[in-house]
């Protein structure tokens, strides 16, 4: 049976799958709380300027509501899960408030408002888009059935029914108010409504279609003038499709957000056309092209001195532009981008404050960017190409999961329990199942995002490495001292508990599944470059070689005696346990979890060892966990040596 210390680290390690979805209460609730926050926010943002003007409260009650909305976004963060990001958006909320509070000018009022409300997004993701471009046409057919009485037909809140209402309706073709609201923005008022008013929500009588349709018409209502100039700028100004790649990035967009890095006018008319015609955006570049373009929107920021967004650019260069092509790039120049990613890297750290410099960095990044749009646009990858790039994936990442696979089961035949086989086979089984759900997940339903990617692969690395840690030590403390021996004497007739056999299960299912995950999006990277036939043949052949390596690893773990077994498990789990580390680590540096420090190191993937400082760093930890453990058992064992001899 496995020890109490196994099941407790164990344990200790599922606890922070959550991470993963960040869902510690129900879905519903959160989501609910979190629109209801990002509405407010977006009413401080908007609604502050009436209220406040040069320090000075023009409208009493306006400012009172201010007031109240900013302390109310307060509270409201109380109410969401911690997922590691609450302290900072208590902070910034708490800033806000003073903000307010201290009658501060309408620009900082609304950058505050924004971040906070753009964090918010980024640490608790609701449903933020369309599935699909709107209909313009059904947004118009929508205006004048549901709000030409009070807006007016041309927006301007002059309706039949707008004397009646107090507050009097919004006047939509304010460009100045316009600026500082999203299609999102519009979205949210048109499906929640807005208290103490005349706007009544939607969101029951009108599908959630409809609701987008109408909020993309009417956020086209302040920009007619400009619209007309937007195309030719979307057309010939490549930096702003860094800005507004996706649906998502399009119905979070505003005129006044733009306008800091392109003129009034260039952000106005952009928006307004891209809001008449939102499937332009889903023609936007992809690849190797969005990278280079987010990595010179990144640089402009950055020497515009707007930092934060010069890192979120930087790194969407790398995960939406790089990560997607990543794998047809390695079957063809593998040492290319290995040199991208340690450049991309290298320039996100310089963004961060440390050594380097930004433009010459980025300007050496965007030189191996186009050397790798040459490589991938010299000509179709051969049938050899293909053989060759789907056999080494499959086996690369499948001889990993393997491993852990394997040891789990020699443990439990070795061991005599035979009967426990079934929660590991289970495990890996319903990896793979899952694995095929994602990719038809992937492929019909939604786009997983690079960061989406590594965050799953480095949290599934990491869980995987703090379990195979607890179980390597206690695989050693029993290879020790004839502790083997009093293992299956006292431990042998008893039946292993159902949590222990559940981590079992666990750890199969997380160490195949992250291996899956990953197969899975390299695969349909290389699907583009047709060869079917010679992809699948290479993926035959790889099954063939890891069902050859599982068989002499079973049959060699037969011969071994049970001490020796257990020796050679525990140095394998161990040496599993500090690549795992290093992966997850990197991965998670990938999606901007952890600061990014370039090292003098040599970067051996399949050993899990990257150029990073961070990297480096928690696999000499783990090795010192290890170590240290290993050193315990063996005091341990001399003690009870002695104990028995006494």
């Amino acid at each position: 049976m496995i020890t109490t210390r196994i099941r407790v680290c164990a344990l200790l390690a599922l606890l922070a799958l959550p991470l993963m979805a960040w869902a510690q209460g129900p879905v519903s609730d959160i989501t609910t709380v979190v629109q209801q926050t990002w509405k407010l926010l977006d009413y401080v943002a908007t609604d502050y300027p009436g209220a406040v003007n040069a320090g000075v409260v023009v409208h009493e009650a306006e400012y009172l509501e201010q007031q109240e909305f900013s302390a109310t976004v307060a509270a409201q963060l109380e109410r969401l899960p911690d997922a590691g990001h609450l302290a900072a958006l208590r902070e910034q909320a708490q800033g806000l408030m003073r903000a307010v509070n201290d009658r501060v000018s309408a620009e900082e009022v609304a950058q505050r408002a924004h971040a906070l409300g753009a964090d918010l997004l980024a640490a608790y993701p609701v449903p933020s888009a369309p599935e699909r471009a709107p209909d313009l046409a059904r947004g118009a057919a929508l205006y004048q059935q549901q709000c030409v009485s009070c807006h007016g037909a041309s927006g301007a809140g002059d309706g039949p029914a707008a004397a009646a209402l107090d507050p009097p309706p919004i006047d939509f073709t304010d460009a100045a108010r316009a600026d500082l609201r999203s299609p999102l923005s519009l979205y949210q008022a048109t499906a929640q409504g807005i208290e103490g008013t005349g706007m009544v929500g939607y969101s029951g009588a009108l599908s959630d279609e409809d609701l987008w349709a109408l909020a993309y018409y009417v956020g086209t209502l302040a920009y007619g003038p400009q619209a007309g100039q937007g195309k030719a700028a979307w057309r010939d100004q490549p930096q702003l499709r860094a800005h507004v790649s996706s649906l998502e990035e399009l119905s979070q967009a505003r005129a006044g957000q733009l306008a800091s890095t392109f003129d009034l006018t260039t952000a106005r008319g952009v928006l307004g056309w891209l809001r008449q015609n939102p499937a332009a955006v889903l023609e936007a570049p992809a690849g190797l092209a969005l990278a280079r373009a987010k990595l010179a929107a990144s640089l402009a920021a950055h020497q515009a001195g707007r930092s934060d967004e010069a890192r979120h650019l930087a790194l969407s260069s790398y995960l939406d532009g790089v990560e997607p092509d990543e794998a047809r790039l390695n079957t063809r120049d593998r040492a290319l981008r290995g040199r991208i990613e340690a450049a991309m890297g290298a320039y996100r750290s310089a963004l961060s404050g440390r050594d380097g410099d930004a433009a010459a960095l980025a300007a050496a990044a965007d030189a191996l960017l186009v050397e790798a749009q040459s490589v991938l646009e010299a000509g179709s990858s051969s049938p050899g190409t293909a053989f060759i790039g789907s056999f080494t994936i499959l086996l690369r990442e499948g001889l990993e999961a393997l491993l852990v696979v394997i040891a789990l089961l020699a443990f439990l035949r070795k061991s005599g329990r035979s009967e426990l086989v079934r929660h590991v086979h289970a495990g890996w089984t319903l990896a793979l199942v899952a694995g095929g759900v994602t990719w038809v997940v992937a492929t019909y339903f939604i786009t997983i995002s690079g960061a989406s990617r590594e965050v799953t692969e480095g949290l599934a690395a990491l869980f995987a490495a703090v379990v195979l840690l607890s179980v390597g030590l206690w695989m050693h403390q029993k290879s020790i001292g004839g502790r083997w021996q009093q293992y299956l004497k006292v431990k042998m007739s008893a039946a292993l508990k159902r949590r222990s056999a559940f981590f079992l299960f666990v750890l199969a299912f997380v160490s195949v599944y992250r291996e899956v995950f990953e197969t899975i999006l390299f695969y349909a990277a290389l699907w583009a470059d047709g060869h079917h036939p010679w992809m699948v043949a290479g993926m035959v052949a790889a099954v063939g070689v890891l069902a050859v390596i599982a068989w002499l690893m079973l049959r060699t773990s037969r011969r071994l005696p049970l001490g020796a077994f257990f020796s050679a498990s525990s140095i394998l789990i161990a040496v599993l346990a500090v690549v795992l580390t290093g992966k997850g680590v990197a991965a998670l540096q990938e999606a901007g979890w952890f600061s990014l420090s370039p090292a003098p190191l040599p970067s051996i993937d399949w050993l899990g060892i990257h150029p990073t400082w961070e990297s480096a760093l928690a696999q000499l930890l783990m090795v010192v966990a290890l170590l240290a453990g290993f050193a315990y058992n063996r005091v341990q064992a001399r003690q009870h040596l002695a104990v028995e001899t006494h």
